[in-house]
């Protein structure tokens, strides 16, 4: 018999991955050239050069046993410390390698992180629409999910909101900018607001609340915006990132997650996710990605592709009567389904082989993901099936 936690999570299992399952599956039967696949987060660009020179020079000048061996828990000194430089070059930051923990990919920092501060009936905020994968990270630790609606105007965190769903029981809050999966990026002015509404919540309530920052969309931003780090908002905020979207290595697993020294009691914090990345199982990240990162820091993957697809998209589906948020970063469009079941759009996307996302698989009915990491001849081509899909609905 599966345990009922398993059981819960067979039960709730993916959308996205299951969408990205049946885009599989049409290929099959009609060409995959003939299908358009928005539903997986997959990085259509290669990784930078400079990271295949590294990964080649690290297998032929590195000792073997040495690189792919066991070390800390946190990781390599040398590439925390490499990671901290970056940041403090970056963002006038202060940190050393040792606010840094690797970790395997952003999904594995966040699940150690909620281990080293959730305990059972704990809850943690998200802002909807928000990554799926969030509640199966909080249940893995018998805490919940408490989903703030957006101002669906904006898509930016409906502030007043968020302060009326804080509780004793309020342990962290998880901010996703640039989200996935509108793409909008948390403003300036909101994320001081909530820096705010999280000191005073901290006061009242006598106890810490965390504000997690899930970053693996950084660097993807357009129109001249400039690159964000949190940690200037609030004194106990930790980052969580991943390499996966940055430098087009989802499969690789290696991210980090920083632990500023304003964290209240930051050495036992960090100490605590250091063993839970052991207890966990992930012992630590890989060996030879560490190393292979610590060398592209720098490095971004190409940003003017993903550009290119996010104006087509949007001024193309907008022409046909679509109503969607313009994209700020990330590579996901957010569109209102012209009917308020959007699981019934979605199958009728599908008669045009178009492959979306349901927007309550973020706990945001309504709507669709389109997910535009595909290739860029792939992004014109769906817009003559969209055309086909407008006109089923009447837009135009």
């Amino acid at each position: 018999m599966l345990s009922k936690k398993i059981q819960a999570a067979l039960a709730g299992s993916s959308a996205i991955r299951a969408m990205f399952v049946e885009g599989k599956e049409l290929a099959e039967k009609v060409g995959a050239e003939n299908v358009f696949d928005f539903s997986l987060g997959n990085p259509a660009t290669p990784p930078p050069a400079s990271f295949n020179r590294a990964v080649k020079e690290l297998i032929d000048k590195e000792d073997p046993i040495t690189l792919n061996g066991y070390m800390s828990n946190s990781g390599y000194e040398d590439v925390r410390a490499a990671i901290a430089e970056n940041l403090n070059s970056r963002f006038a930051t202060n940190f050393t390698w040792n606010n840094v923990v690797m970790t395997v990919g952003a999904a594995g920092g966040l699940n150690i992180v909620f281990k080293t501060i959730l305990d059972p009936e704990d809850e943690v905020i998200v802002f909807a629409p928000f990554f799926g994968e969030y509640k199966s990270y909080a249940a893995n630790f018998d805490a919940k999910i408490v989903a703030v609606a957006p101002d669906y105007d904006t898509f930016q965190p409906d502030l007043a909101a968020f302060e009326a769903a804080i509780t004793e029981k309020t342990k962290a809050v998880i901010v996703n900018t640039p989200n996935n999966p509108t793409g909008v990026i948390y403003s300036k002015e909101t994320m001081q607001k909530m820096g705010e509404i999280l000191n005073s919540k901290e006061k009242e309530l006598k106890k810490e609340i965390y504000l997690i920052s899930d970053e693996p969309y950084r660097e993807l931003v357009y129109d001249g915006v400039q690159e964000d780090f949190l940690t200037k908002y609030y004194h106990n905020t930790i980052v969580g990132y991943s390499f996966s979207k940055s430098l087009s290595l989802p499969g690789e697993r290696i991210g980090y997650v920083v632990v500023p020294d304003e964290v209240t009691d930051a050495q036992t914090m960090l100490a605590g996710i250091e063993v839970a990345n052991r207890t966990l199982g992930f012992v630590n990240a890989p060996s030879l990605m560490q190393k292979a990162v610590a060398c592209c820091v720098h490095e971004k993957t190409d940003l003017a592709f993903y550009d290119k697809n996010r104006k087509v998209l949007y001024e193309g589906l907008t022409k046909l009567g679509f109503t969607c948020v313009k994209p700020q970063g990330a590579f996901y469009l957010w569109m209102r389904s012209p009917i308020a079941n959007e699981e019934e759009f979605v199958k009728t996307a599908k008669k045009y082989n178009l492959i979306l996302v349901k927007g309550s698989a973020f706990g945001c009915g309504g709507y669709v993901r389109l997910a535009y990491c595909i290739s860029n001849e792939k992004v014109v081509r769906s817009l003559d099936a969209f055309a086909k899909l407008a006109k089923e609905y009447g837009l135009g």
